[in-house]
């Protein structure tokens, strides 16, 4: 796509290229003892265990932001992305913001990074090639295609990347950021993350004052040796806008596959605020019969899980690809579940990270449908199938095979884990993050995954 990065919006941005969103596998069917003994060994174990004592009180202190917030008469809503998640996530807030109409205007504007689609003889939706360009002198339109948005705001449908389902009439689909997020008061960020850069600036601080935000962005970027939160990133550059108060940031993750919850499947998500009266506006938008969401007074902690736990589910992989069984595969979901924790200590302990955070949606739900079914077990099995046979192929190799070229996360989490681990002089205290990133990354064979055990 030919957008130009403000380079200097944040250093993070140069290092990632555009992807395209590519759903997560369905879960494959695995053994239900497992799955379910995984389920109810995680939280008992959790439960009982305490890596760091948190700093700061349980009681959740009201941030001078939201103190000093407006009552606005309703919540205008604005929804950053329309890709296969910020599609699906519209069919929730969608429905919610017309059956709550007193507390919420009844249109969203769905900003739609514009493409061109046309529908071809055997009845599906189609987009020109990549990197492809009309004949000179001529547009895309010429050529009998139509502009995404215009078809979506047709049909109800976003036909490329949520085909089949209908979203509701209160969405509207616009390219124009700005126009999308003028007078929101409540801003809802679901794109990849590298599109954060040229996108936040041209928003040109037109939300109202006192907006608050939410991100569905699972991933983390890595500065100096140390985790940054994208809810921090998108705070610091949406206050650049000259005499604007903090935007206050929460998060909702969960184990979410978005065709699933699109199609009404029961699906639960976890909302990480920093105020509770925040966290409930949030859960009246979200929250709907077949799509439970909870509130908790932890930003730091359910982000944290959205971007750790695909390192964990390198190590799944590793398991399924040698041949460990259930037993194996379940200890190693453990260990990363108490890794993930100890890391979210160590790193954001003053953050007042709370265990219980873990059992919610985003910790262990999360953590086991992604080491079950997802795109990072799933090439970490290929990765450690083919070292076994003696035929290796790199990671770049296997993401060009499986993924359309969409990057993996969990292979540059844990490069950026362990950057972190290395110079807080931690490493032995996370023996399987530091496993994983040798057998990934230092040659180590991936049967050595159990042999953590010191």
């Amino acid at each position: 796509f030919d957008i130009v990065l403000n380079m200097n919006f944040l250093p993070w941005q140069a290092k990632h290229a555009m992807p395209t969103e590519i759903e997560p596998e369905p879960m494959p069917i695995v053994s239900i003892l497992v799955t379910i003994g995984s389920c109810l060994l995680i939280p008992a174990l959790v439960l009982g265990w305490r890596a760091i004592s948190s700093t700061e009180s349980s009681e959740l202190k009201t941030s001078t932001a939201v103190a000093q917030r407006p009552k606005f008469k309703k919540e205008k809503v604005a929804l950053i992305g329309s890709g296969n998640w910020g599609s699906a996530i519209a069919t929730k807030l969608g429905v919610n913001v017309l059956q709550h109409d007193t507390s919420f205007e009844r249109e969203v504007y769905m900003w739609v990074f514009e493409e061109f689609v046309k529908l071809g003889e055997d009845g599906k939706w189609q987009r020109p090639a990549r990197g492809a360009k009309p004949p000179e002198g001529k547009t895309w339109i010429d050529e009998g295609y139509r502009p995404l948005t215009e078809v979506i705001n047709e049909l109800n449908e976003n036909v490329v990347y949520l085909p089949g389902i209908k979203l509701p009439k209160s969405i509207v689909a616009s390219p124009d950021i700005k126009k999308c997020v003028t007078d929101a008061t409540m801003l809802v960020f679901v794109i990849p993350h590298n599109f954060l850069a040229p996108i936040v600036p041209k928003m040109e601080g037109a939300f109202a004052d006192g907006a608050v935000g939410i991100s569905l962005i699972k991933g983390i970027e890595f500065e100096g040796g140390h985790p940054v939160l994208i809810s921090d990133l998108l705070q610091k550059e949406m206050s650049k806008s000259e005499g604007k108060m903090p935007v206050d940031m929460s998060v909702l993750m969960g184990a979410n596959v978005a065709n699933e919850v699109a199609k009404g499947d029961f699906a639960e998500a976890t909302i990480g605020c920093t105020d509770m009266s925040i966290g409930e506006k949030w859960v009246k938008l979200f929250n709907t019969p077949d799509f439970k969401v909870d509130a908790v007074s932890d930003v730091a902690g359910a982000e944290l899980c959205g971007a750790l736990k695909n390192v964990v589910a390198l190590g799944a992989g590793f398991c399924d690809g040698v041949g460990f069984g259930g037993n194996t595969k379940a200890a190693i979901i453990r260990i990363g579940l108490k890794e993930m924790q100890s890391f979210c200590q160590v790193f954001y302990g003053s953050r007042g990270i709370k265990d219980e955070t873990f059992l919610e949606s985003c910790g262990v739900a999360d953590l086991i449908t992604t080491c079950f079914g997802g795109r990072n077990r799933k090439c970490s099995e290929i990765f450690a199938k083919c070292r076994v046979a003696g035929t290796p192929k790199s990671w770049e190799v296997i993401e060009a095979e499986e993924l359309n070229g969409q990057k993996l996360q969990g292979t540059g989490t844990a490069k950026d884990v362990m950057t972190c681990l290395k110079q807080a002089g931690k490493e032995s205290q996370f023996p399987l993050f530091s496993m994983i990133y040798k057998i990934a990354f230092e040659g180590s064979p991936p049967s050595d995954v159990i042999k953590i055990n010191n």
